[in-house]
């Protein structure tokens, strides 16, 4: 069994019947020095309509390990995963390996499927592909701050 470091944890199916539309302003907030505050509002935005586009196929993870930080994911995140999209070379997917659910970096090395960690602490792992199934595509990390 290969051993892999950034696992899912749990798994959720989002709920869009819900819209909770929250104000987005028109004024960007700079990084730097505070500028005036603009009063425009520019509308409301619903996280599902931004963060789902295919509903059917999304479905929310918590991740546990440190193998994905240079991607962003710590571990407790939540990451947003659709099962619709087709992976590419360099995707974050989620990956059965073994049985058991991963966080990776897909990557084709000389017609070999590879997982690759986002975290120099850990190697990259060549898979045989009939031991190799995608189970979706992150299209979104949410963490805290």
């Amino acid at each position: 069994m290969v051993s892999m470091t950034t696992k899912v944890e749990i798994a959720y199916e989002p709920d869009t019947a819900t819209a909770v539309e929250r104000p987005v302003w028109l004024a960007r907030v700079p990084a730097g020095f505070p500028s005036p505050a603009d009063d425009y509002l520019e509308g409301k935005l619903d996280l599902n309509q931004h963060l789902i586009k295919h509903p059917a196929a999304t479905y929310f993870v918590r991740v546990t390990g440190d193998s994905m930080i240079g991607a962003g994911i710590h571990s407790g995140d939540l990451l947003v995963v659709d099962r619709s999209l087709e992976p590419a070379d360099n995707s974050v997917v989620i990956a059965i390996v073994d049985g058991e659910l991963t966080v990776k970096r897909l990557s084709t090395r000389q017609g070999r499927p590879w997982l690759l960690p986002d975290n120099d602490k850990y190697p990259p792992v060549e898979v045989r592909e009939d031991s190799l199934q995608i189970w979706g595509v992150v299209t979104h990390v949410i963490h805290k701050v």
